[in-house]
């Protein structure tokens, strides 16, 4: 058998806990897998006494990251500690730059740096891997950069963020509004030290803009992803929603069109009947569609021990096996810097509105729309105890800029008894 593959693991929180236990448990059926052994040579993370529920004996340890990613008993380092900056970059930039292969979860420093240290590993003749750092367990990365290699992607669309479908199923599932069960989603230990990059799809919008740059051939453009988070969506939009046959879903969709890249990370209601309307939970969804395979649905765990530590020793496996892929699909010196559509593509959206009841309070918002080119598909107003007649209104396709001047509009009015909520309806 071929000599050992011998990694280094900086970082032994939940992921780094998971992969150690798997090269542990599962080093004969890994070996016989990849042709060769799979071995742990030294490991490094902020506490070295802490218990971390499986031995770390018989690894060397190393207080600096760097030096463990300098180490020469080393063939792959394993980047598990997160950060878009720090020791992570450093760390990882280091590995490159003495003869490592690289592994990693962390997909705040690859939405921020991936180019450049895609093009470092390129001119060193080294591979950068990054299942885990995208959609847990899911082998998204693999699927597009092996499976659809044949296809020109024509969107990319998902689910990324569990916390934020654990919030939303759980809101209309309970009755409880957002504050509650983010609190819940906080005990339950499902919440980032910065809850913004869940809730606010920051986290999300790192993972969408990793998988744009592969299936459309760009460079990773984070700055060019538009984000809205979940924090102002409500109970009453949630089941206004349902009555018209949708749920909501923090979406992220990247297309590529006339205008340029569009990348979008944001609340949209989804037909209730569809894969990702059905999507319970902290589970995520990616839908890829191709010219060659139409479309295809990955579903599966998002987060959590086993399916992210699963991804990266499946990256670990591939390099353990020979494989050589370019980080994102094709040699980075030849991905293009892709313009920003700027505006996206026209939708139907889902208007909630809280009217005065007064005579002629509809007729008023009918006309601001139809004045900026919005057309009505249907409209619903409930029934009301109040002086408050909350409305309804899905449109027919329109594009974002005419709504801006409708909403617009309507604030104008002397009609509204709150700001009106905007939701865009995706085709799925």
């Amino acid at each position: 058998m071929s000599t050992p593959l011998r990694l280094g693991i900086a970082g032994l929180g939940t992921v780094g806990t998971g992969v150690v236990r798997i090269v542990r448990q599962k080093a004969e059926i890994l070996a016989r897998r990849a042709g060769r052994s799979v071995t742990i040579s030294a490991v490094s993370a902020r506490t070295r006494d802490r218990d971390r529920g499986v031995s770390l004996s018989g690894y060397a340890w190393e207080d600096d990251p760097v030096a463990l990613a300098r180490r020469d008993d080393v063939d792959v380092f394993v980047e598990l500690m997160g950060g878009s900056d720090g020791p992570a970059k450093a760390a990882t930039e280091a590995a490159i730059a003495t003869g490592k292969d690289v592994v990693t979860a962390n997909k705040a420093m690859l939405a921020h740096h991936g180019q450049a240290l895609a093009l470092a590993a390129e001119e060193a003749g080294r591979v950068i891997r990054f299942e885990a750092a995208v959609a847990g367990g899911i082998p998204v990365v693999k699927t597009l950069t092996e499976g659809l290699a044949a296809n020109e992607i024509t969107r990319v669309m998902g689910v990324m963020n569990g916390t934020c479908n654990y919030i939303l199923t759980r809101m209309e599932a309970t009755g409880q509004g957002y504050n509650a069960l983010f609190e819940e989603a906080d005990k339950l230990g499902y919440l980032e030290a910065d809850p913004n990059l869940d809730v606010g799809g920051v986290d999300a919008g790192h993972k969408l803009a990793l998988l744009a740059a592969i299936a459309f051939g760009c460079q990773v453009d984070f700055e060019g992803v538009t984000l809205e988070g979940i924090q102002d969506i409500t109970l009453d939009d949630i089941h206004r929603a349902a009555d018209m046959g949708y749920r909501i879903k923090l979406l992220g969709v990247a297309q590529m069109t006339g205008r340029g890249l569009e990348q979008r990370m944001s609340p949209c209601l989804v037909p209730a009947a569809s894969p990702l309307g059905q999507l319970e939970g902290g589970t995520n969804m990616v839908v890829l569609e191709g010219d060659q395979v139409e479309q295809i649905v990955l579903r599966g765990p998002g987060a959590g021990m086993g399916p992210t530590a699963s991804a990266v020793m499946a990256d670990v496996m591939d390099i353990a096996r020979g494989s050589r892929i370019s980080t994102f699909g094709q040699p980075a010196a030849h991905l293009d810097t892709c313009a920003r559509a700027g505006t996206a593509t026209p939708a139907p959206y889902y208007l909630r509105m809280a009217l005065r009841d007064k005579p002629g309070a509809l007729a008023k918002v009918a006309t601001c729309l139809g004045e900026a080119g919005v057309s009505i598909d249907r409209m619903r107003q409930y029934r009301h105890e109040d002086t408050t007649a909350p409305v309804l209104i899905v449109t027919h396709k329109t594009n974002g800029d005419a709504l801006d001047t409708a909403l617009a509009g309507i604030r104008r009015l002397d009609v509204l008894a709150a700001d009106p909520v905007a939701l865009r309806i995706e085709a799925v």
